[in-house]
Order: structure tokens, then sequence, then C-alpha cells
């Protein structure tokens, strides 16, 4: 997936931290400064007993499914997982594709750019630890 939004200019980290606990599998920053998640799924189990998914559309201007190629996906298409509001990619070891592209819903500017800086900051922090690893006892993403 990363192979993927990188070609289309979008730069994303895994396992981002939001705001009240919750962890995105995925999120980046397209070229516009659009806020993008991924959440990830390889298990029916997993996708259909996931009710915390809702929480990350309050974070993103736009949200995907990130489904591996053997996954079910016909449950996307019902009203429980908003199809309107949420597109979905299908990835393998390899690369990825956007089956259903995923629909602007802009946030409110200032929720955007607290959410870029939270990601910025989690980024430069991620870096600086691969650097110097001394560097991992403080902050936090």
């Amino acid at each position: 997936m990363c192979r993927l939004f990188a070609r289309n200019d979008i730069w994303c980290i895994p396992e981002m931290m939001l705001p009240g606990g919750r962890r995105a599998d995925l999120m980046g920053v397209d070229a516009k400064g659009h806020i993008v998640i991924v959440e990830i799924k390889v298990a029916r189990g997993d996708l259909l007993g996931d009710a915390k998914w809702p929480d990350y559309l309050n974070f993103c201007d736009r949200f995907f499914w990130g489904l591996s190629p053997d996954l079910d996906r016909a449950c996307l298409e019902g009203e429980n997982f908003l199809p309107d509001r949420c597109g979905v990619i299908v990835a393998d070891g390899y690369d990825a594709e956007i089956l259903r592209p995923a629909p602007l819903q802009k946030l409110a500017p200032a929720r955007r750019k607290a959410q870029v800086e939270r990601l910025a900051r989690a980024a430069m922090r991620r870096r600086q630890v691969e650097i110097d690893s001394a560097c991992a006892q403080w902050g936090g993403d």
C-alpha cells in the first residue's frame, strides 16, 4: 500500500496513534495536505468484528479499507461499512490497487493542521530513533 501511495505522492507512516488512544494502521498526507487513513484487514473475522473504525473518520479526509486479495469484500457494500464514505484498496506483498476511491470528506482546517503536525512529529521522531536509538527514551508518537 505504501508503494501505491508513494506513486500517488501520498506519504504515510504505519501505526499512528490518534487522539483517544486509537491507532491507525497507516496514516498519511497527500500533496494537497489531505489526511488519509487505511485500516488493514487480512481476516474476515477481524473485518466483521472491528467496531472501532468509525472513530478514524474524525481524523482523516479520506478513509480506505486495505485488504488482502483473497479476503471476501462483499460485506463492505453493506450500509454498516459506509461504502459512500470509505474506499477499498487490495494489496499483496508487492503492490496494491484502489478498487473503490475514497471520497473526500474535508476535515475542519484546525483539526487537519493538528493532525498534520502530529504526523510530522511522529515521522521525525521515528527517523531520529532509527539514526540514534538512545533517543527512543524521549517523546513518543
